[in-house]
């Protein structure tokens, strides 16, 4: 097993900490990309790795340039290095073919002045299913830009997925911010990723039945979803394998005859046309500036929850094969989580090699907690609570993101490896044991306030060595199952990262240091070596 360990770090740790943590100067190079060597997929800025610790403002908040301005002060002192933002189609182009980028140039000069990184999100088509961000010009032509129907002939204010000209107009203003990005941002590189659309999908019922709709429902299923559906048989997400088992792997027919006629086939058949849709606008777009693209999903909100009761044909984790089928130009789908079973739909979403973002998470006080977890067990690429600018200055999730800032080149290298390790206590779950180095971790939830979770992060930096941090719990290192001996603490040091380096404060001994390390409420950050010896 490889540790990068300490020392090592530290000799890159000045130019890597700042790239992380958003304080380095903007360098001309390639754009942002993923990169999906070793066993996670990162994502790469200028060279170095970058995990994104997030938050979005609230949908209008970036409508104006004034609004924003007291805010972005706030947000640094939050520890953020990354600001979701959302760029709506309505303010890009209130007339046909005239294009205003005041809004994009002034968010994306205030994030680089306040030296943080931004994610926009494109609201376009569809937001929450819905065409309220579509510009005037679009929604008042229902002839040129027809609406999703969820019974026939009466319309919605949801757009057809189905409708050519709705897609060219979408792609168009797309490729236009794009460029305009690449303009203004190509050789800084503020923007990171985008967005494209928002949770789309049909409600409350789960297929359009517009006319349109109808048409291409009688239709075959194409052979580019046929010939996906064939090749990867045997790997298909469970669902979508179940749906398509009840025509017996059907290899050609239509989406009735595949897939059948119930809510379930509706919900392919939706899916494929949003996805072939989202990833042609996407398509546009990485013509003009190819950052890393991505759709979020409104997640399915209880387990046997029937399509339309949630969006139909949004990328949820049980469509991500057709998805990826339909939508190539799409480079990972992300779930908005606000549901409680936050592991389980962590591991949904890494199914089949999906990389895990959160763009959207409850602000309340476990989020940090759950920003240790999707990237200490996941690797994820980064997390972020909704509504960032609700939060005050002094709210906990800063320290949280603080730990973690100073802790991100370390993290970096550590990525798709069984050296990183992140834990969150669930309900009444009281311990937990990790493998991490020579040794097994032993950890126990603990908190003075019974109505407060325990989790954290664990780095192994070399066999014996451990960074330790997070709240609510203690731990100590015991050998491995299978062998004998005692196992102690060597050294304790608290301590922080400045500018990449180490720097020790107190050590720890005596009364702070005993059987087991206890993580209080607050976070912090210890380094530890242990050593075994025999029991006799």
């Amino acid at each position: 097993m490889r540790y990068p360990n300490l020392i090592s770090w530290m000799v890159c740790g000045l130019l890597l900490g700042a790239a992380i943590s958003g304080r380095g100067a903007a360098v001309a190079g390639k754009a942002p990309r993923l990169d999906h060597t070793g066993g996670a997929t990162r994502l790469m800025v200028e060279g170095q790795p970058w995990i994104i610790l997030g938050g979005e403002l609230h949908n209008s908040s970036s409508s104006s340039l004034d609004y924003l301005r007291p805010i972005w002060p706030r947000l640094k002192s939050l520890n953020l290095n990354t600001v979701i933002a959302s760029l709506s189609w309505e303010l890009v182009e209130p007339e046909e073919g005239r294009y205003d980028f005041t809004l994009l140039d002034g968010i994306v000069e205030a994030a680089r002045r306040h030296e943080l990184k931004l994610v926009l999100i494109w609201f376009g088509t569809w937001k929450n299913t819905d065409g309220s961000y579509a510009p005037g010009w679009v929604k008042t032509n229902l002839v040129r830009f027809p609406r999703c129907q969820h019974r026939p002939g009466v319309n919605t204010t949801q757009f057809s997925a189905f409708a050519e000209a709705t897609l060219a107009a979408d792609a168009r203003a797309f490729a236009a911010v794009m460029r305009r990005l690449r303009e203004v941002d190509g050789q800084t590189h503020t923007v990171l990723m985008m967005q494209v659309e928002n949770e789309a999908g049909v409600m409350p019922v789960s297929r359009d039945r517009s006319e349109l709709a109808e048409e291409a429902h009688r239709k075959p299923v194409p052979e580019e979803l046929m010939n996906y559906l064939k090749a990867h048989k045997a790997s298909l997400i469970p669902e979508l394998r179940a749906v398509w088992a009840s025509s017996n792997y059907r290899e050609s027919g239509t989406w009735s005859e595949v897939f059948g006629d119930t809510p379930a086939g509706d919900e392919v058949f939706q899916a494929w046309h949003i996805a072939r849709f989202i990833g042609r606008v996407a398509e546009a777009g990485k013509a003009e500036y190819p950052l890393p693209m991505y759709a979020n999903a409104w997640l399915v909100q209880q387990r046997g929850q029937e399509p339309g009761k949630y969006p139909s044909g949004g990328p949820v984790a049980k469509v991500m094969d057709v998805w990826r089928a339909a939508a190539p130009a799409i480079d990972f789908i992300a779930p908005d989580i606000y549901l409680e079973d936050f592991k389980n739909i962590c591991a949904e979403y890494t199914q089949s090699g999906n990389p895990l973002f959160i763009p959207e998470a409850s602000r309340d006080e476990r989020a940090g907690l759950r920003a240790y977890y999707a990237i200490g067990h996941h690797h994820a690429l980064g997390f972020a609570p909704f509504g960032i600018d609700s939060l005050p200055a002094t709210n906990v999730l800063g320290e949280h993101y603080g730990v973690l800032q100073q802790l991100a080149p370390v993290l970096a290298n550590h990525l798709g490896q069984k050296t990183l390790r992140g834990f969150l206590q669930y309900r009444d779950e009281r311990r937990l044991e990790l493998d991490l180095g020579d040794y097994r971790a032993e950890i126990e939830y603990r908190s003075e306030d019974p109505g407060r979770l325990g989790g954290g992060l664990l780095i192994a930096t070399a066999p014996d060595t451990f960074l330790i941090t997070g709240v609510n719990y203690t731990i100590r290192f015991a050998m491995p199952r299978e062998k004998s001996g005692q196992v102690a603490w060597l050294t304790i040091d608290e301590g922080v990262f400045r500018h990449g380096q180490w720097v020790p404060g107190r050590r720890l001994n005596g009364d702070e240091a005993g059987y087991r390390l206890n993580l209080g409420p607050r976070p912090r950050i210890l380094l530890a070596r242990v050593y075994a010896f025999p029991e006799k």
